[in-house]
């Protein structure tokens, strides 16, 4: 995510949380016995948010209610949509090399995970390998997903990819660390016939 984006998304986020909060104080604090202003929404603890004269004023109108529904839907999607967007993990787009310039230089992330798969593949036991980059440019993380042939022992696989893959990635990248999480499966296969 973009710095730009990020100063945006903490600012929405401040703002609705403090109109949420205030809103949310102001109601409760009406309902525990406080006086509000003459301008405020409503007047007092038995007072209702929507009026049944307000409700009755549009129970004419046949397009109201489901419009309200409708808008109220589409915004718990998007707020939905919103909450997984920030939830879930993204690709690192470019890891930072030092160069010992001071200034460094921008590798790409899918490159990087590109020959962290490939290998990978190379390595005796595994049939096929994916790699994602996480976390942030100077410090990121690999997720390695492993699918090893029948005849694969997985500590010698993971030892595999620790001393070869992983360490020439971190080597090439100018990284003091590259944490791992490895995900190993079995392939399925046939079973064998014994004659």
């Amino acid at each position: 995510m973009s710095p730009m984006l990020r100063t945006v998304n903490r600012v929405l986020l401040a703002l609705a949380g403090l109109v949420l909060l205030v809103l949310g104080g102001s109601v409760l604090a009406v309902g525990l016995g406080a006086s509000p202003p003459s301008w405020w929404i409503h007047d007092g603890r038995h007072d209702v948010l929507v009026s049944a004269a307000d409700r009755a004023r549009w129970r004419d109108h046949g397009w109201f209610w489901p419009v309200v529904i409708a808008v109220l839907a589409v915004l718990v999607l998007l707020s939905l949509w919103w909450l997984s967007a920030q939830l879930r993990r993204r690709r690192l787009a470019e890891v930072l090399v030092e160069t010992g310039d001071g200034e460094g230089a921008l590798l790409r992330g899918r490159a990087m995970e590109n020959v962290l798969a490939a290998e990978a593949e190379t390595l005796d036991g595994v049939d096929r390998a994916q790699a994602v980059l996480t976390g942030r440019r100077s410090t990121p993380q690999a997720r390695v997903d492993l699918a090893l042939a029948p005849h694969a022992t997985p500590s010698d696989a993971l030892h595999q990819l620790s001393t070869g893959p992983l360490a020439h990635a971190r080597d090439s990248a100018g990284l003091p660390s590259l944490p791992t999480t490895v995900r190993l499966r079995a392939r399925k296969h046939r079973a064998e016939r014994v004659s």
